[in-house]
């Protein structure tokens, strides 16, 4: 199971990351290549703790949230195309610097290298093992670089 604790996995992210352009194309959804690159960037910050967040997991998670989890995160299967995302992590910018939020999505990326943000709960899954937040997060970045054909 691909994790992005793992340095080769995280160095083929990075690979795939610095090969977003402007004329890289959509294959499914409804974001732009800038705001899915912006999408990432706040995601993996949330991920690792980077801003001041305030972690809560909302009650359908707290129902369904563990048997969610376990079934996204169980074998190789990619992401399913247009799975939902929180309010929080829409991004409603339009246009930006692509190149910034590619270097910042990379330099985040390098962070799990020294993951430490034992005070993490997803708002949908709950509280994670650090084993179900690498497999996550890897399948994460695969799920939208393979938005844009990567």
């Amino acid at each position: 199971m691909k994790t992005v604790f793992d340095k080769a996995t995280r160095e083929e992210l990075i690979e795939r990351i610095t090969l977003l352009s402007e004329d890289s194309n959509l294959q499914w959804g409804h974001m732009n290549v800038f705001q899915m690159a912006r999408h990432n960037t706040y995601w993996n910050g949330w991920i690792l703790g980077k801003e001041d967040h305030t972690y809560q997991q909302a009650f359908l998670g707290k129902v369904f949230g563990k048997i969610a989890l376990r079934r996204m995160i169980k074998d190789e299967k990619p992401f399913d195309k247009n799975i939902p995302t929180s309010a929080q992590f829409k991004v409603k910018q339009i246009n930006g610097d692509l190149e910034a939020e590619k270097l910042k999505w990379i330099s985040l990326t390098k962070a799990y290298e020294n993951y430490d943000n034992p005070g993490f709960i997803h708002d949908f899954f709950g509280k994670m093992t650090k084993e179900q937040i690498g497999i996550l997060v890897y399948k994460h970045s695969d799920h939208h670089l393979r938005q844009f054909g990567l």
